[in-house]
């Protein structure tokens, strides 16, 4: 049995290979399905789920070419529809009709997208210093740009047959922490560890070289598709925001302001109560770096009964 609590890893079959997750808790208990965020792995999740109820059972999954979960097929692009599709296949191997989502970052975009479309089988959603869905006005201006890099930048890494970087542990930790200023140094180890494979000269990283910008993967909608998306969600929900967190750190004009006032007002106005917003301090890793800090409100969230109908 490895520490605290965690029951096994899991690998569940796909068509392109195989999706990796690892697993806390009795698999007979009510299930929570954790997204980690962009270019991060199921141990993004190690430190919080020790302290979250144990009367649960939370399965981590590594996305689709992140992680130990298979890279997808030479010629297929990574968007967010795939990560929302890799969600269904990997409850309907694990047979769960109804379950909760705790996501991070990006995998909370990926994981109230899922809410949306499939409303009836999410009971309570946690979005973890994210939006629900990727609103953002130059986002949406730009969309051709991106997706033109998208695809440019795919058939350039494919196009280039050079071999997998080699690098010291060292530098690899070195080069980690530059990208991830908000990443504490034992929790870069911790991501790393699941993030690269030991080769005889050092490391190499894990994750598909096709995977680089989120933009070029990320859907964004207008404010129209944002009301739209969220009058679909049957889920409670409850958006942590970290005060030092993302939005903080990447957006500082004033314009964006209202971006987070349309956001909170707009859930509040649809969801009303079924929609819980907190503030926490702490950086875009707070559950990573403290997970005491999320870990009360998350678990009274989990633990708090159902005040709404089940819509059948």
């Amino acid at each position: 049995m490895a520490a605290k609590g965690l029951l096994s890893e899991l690998k569940l079959a796909v068509p392109w290979g195989h999706i990796a997750a690892k697993v806390w808790g009795s698999q007979q208990a009510p299930p929570v399905l954790c997204l980690h965020g962009w270019l991060d792995n199921a141990s993004s999740f190690d430190r919080l789920i020790p302290l979250l109820p144990k009367d649960f059972c939370y399965v981590a999954m590594d996305f689709g070419g992140h992680g130990l979960s298979s890279h997808y097929s030479p010629g297929f692009p990574y968007y967010q529809e795939n990560f929302v599709s890799e969600i269904r296949r990997v409850v309907a191997a694990l047979k769960w009709k109804h379950f909760s989502i705790l996501g991070h970052s990006f995998g909370g975009a990926v994981g109230a997208m899922f809410s949306s479309i499939f409303p009836e089988m999410v009971n309570k959603l946690i979005l973890l210093d994210t939006w629900p869905f990727p609103l953002d006005p130059k986002g949406i201006e730009c969309v051709p740009t991106y997706r033109r890099g998208a695809i440019e930048y795919v058939l350039q890494v494919e196009a280039s047959q050079k071999p997998r970087q080699v690098v010291s542990p060292e530098e690899m930790l070195q080069r980690f922490m530059k990208n991830n200023s908000h990443v504490s140094e034992e929790n870069a180890r911790l991501l790393l560890q699941r993030g690269t494979t030991k080769v005889a000269t050092g490391l190499t990283l894990n994750r598909d070289r096709r995977i680089a910008l989120p933009e070029h993967c990320v859907d964004f909608v207008s404010r129209e598709q944002f009301v739209n998306f969220t009058k679909q969600l049957q889920a409670r929900v409850l958006l942590i925001k970290a005060m030092q967190g993302y939005f903080n750190v990447r957006r500082e004009d004033d314009t964006d302001k209202s971006i987070i006032t349309f956001v909170t007002d707009t859930l509040k106005s649809i969801l009303k109560e079924r929609y819980q917003y907190i503030e926490v301090p702490g950086s875009h890793y707070v559950h990573l770096n403290q997970p005491e800090t999320v870990s009360g409100i998350i678990s009274a969230f989990l633990q708090s009964e159902e005040t709404i109908p089940h819509h059948m």
